[in-house]
């Protein structure tokens, strides 16, 4: 009991958010507990072994997200610009040696140890706190083309660019989040229409490109999802299956490890982990999931009333935004709302580098809380301080 009671006030910044985590991690175990059993059944490792993998990498990231959270978030902002040029040579050498898994080249395998890393899951961490610093520093003269915008745009339209040949969906949901956050940080609306129409000019350009170099650029694998979106209503064999588990969940659901859908859903583990969810835990459990993302996204949105400085506040709305935009789309291909995206469910999906990124993304936005109270509680002793000096 005191050992819990010892982590608890350990645990600088919004506790709110912290238990939004725990729960999500608790979700995550469970959900894998019951599905490793059929990863393993497929001849993909043991369920052991899936448990303990997925195991090590959660606590880790808790462990990161622990360490992010007790680092000043300013630091982040003078790392950033080394950052994004780690990312885009990364990115790039991806495109030319990355490592193919599933028909996507999105990893480079770690020389030595055999792992496998997907650079978008820096690269977007990277591009989020590179925008948010620019926004930030640049509030003086936000109209102003050549000095404000250029800087800004340029890297959004590169990384962007650079992700978009071996995963699309993430590149687009990046580029939204950056809309977002340039309106948010009150960029000029022409500037932001333009970099929209600098978008569909680089999309343009990659579907033209797709054309002489399919195996880089997956235009092909584009047009298919689209076209069995839109002229499917089943959605197509992953779509149905997912669709059979959230039925058979109804509200209350059939119970933790009694899913059936697991056997017969192709990548339960990651893109449709929430169907899982909603199959075992009912319709209860899946609001419940929704509700913990919308917590997490309002928990941001009040640090941005209460941020005083303008990076902590552009930095922790992009990055909840990044977050809550991706469990969204994950959760409206499970409802065959959007086409298949291969996107995993932050914080609950098996995953190594996402989830480890998302704990990161987590860990910065729990140190933007922590400056805020550190603030709150430092003006509150001021006052304190003024109200008893004018008493003397």
């Amino acid at each position: 009991m005191s050992t819990a009671r010892n982590i608890y006030y350990n645990l600088k910044g919004d506790r709110t958010i912290w238990a939004i985590v725990g729960i999500l991690a608790i979700f995550s175990m469970l959900a894998v507990y019951s599905i490793a059993g059929s990863i393993a059944y497929s001849g993909s490792g043991s369920f052991e072994l899936h448990m303990v993998k997925h195991g090590v990498i959660m606590l880790l990231g808790l462990g990161v997200m622990y360490v992010a959270s007790k680092v000043e978030y300013i630091n982040y902002s003078r790392l950033a610009p080394f950052m994004l040029g780690i990312s885009i040579v990364l990115l790039i050498y991806t495109l030319w040696f990355g490592t193919e898994i599933n028909d996507a080249q999105r990893w480079i395998t770690v020389p030595g140890l055999g792992l496998t890393f997907q650079t978008s899951d820096l690269a977007k961490l990277a591009l989020i706190v590179y925008v948010a610093r620019s926004i930030s520093k640049k509030q003086d003269y936000i109209k102003d083309w050549n000095s404000a915008f250029l800087p800004i745009i340029i890297p959004i339209v590169v990384v962007c660019g650079l992700i978009a040949p071996a995963d699309l969906s993430t590149s687009l949901l990046l580029f939204l989040t950056c809309l977002m956050m340039m309106f948010i940080g009150r960029v000029s609306m022409k500037y932001i229409f333009l970099l929209i129409l600098a978008g569909v000019a680089v999309m343009a350009i990659l579907i033209a490109l797709g054309t002489l170099f399919p195996e880089m650029i997956r235009v092909d694998t584009w047009m298919s999802r689209v076209n069995e979106f839109l002229g499917n209503a089943d959605g197509g064999y992953q779509v149905q299956q997912g669709k059979i588990a959230i039925a058979d969940g109804g509200w209350l659901g059939v119970g933790p490890g009694n899913s059936v859908q697991r056997n017969f859903l192709p990548f339960a583990h990651a893109d449709f982990i929430y169907a899982i969810i909603c199959e075992e835990y009912g319709l209860i459990g899946a609001f419940m999931i929704i509700g913990l993302y919308l917590g997490l996204f309002l928990r941001a949105v009040v640090m941005v009333t209460k941020c005083p400085k303008a990076f902590g506040a552009v930095l922790a709305i992009g990055l909840s935004l990044s977050l809550v935009i991706q469990a969204f789309a994950n959760i409206a291909v499970s409802l065959h709302l959007v086409p298949v995206t291969g996107l995993t469910l932050p914080m609950v999906s098996m995953g190594g580098t996402s989830m480890l990124f998302t704990c990161v993304a987590l860990g910065m936005i729990l140190s933007v809380s922590r400056y805020i109270e550190s603030a709150s509680r430092e003006a509150g002793v001021v006052k304190i301080k003024t109200v008893d000096e004018g008493n003397h």
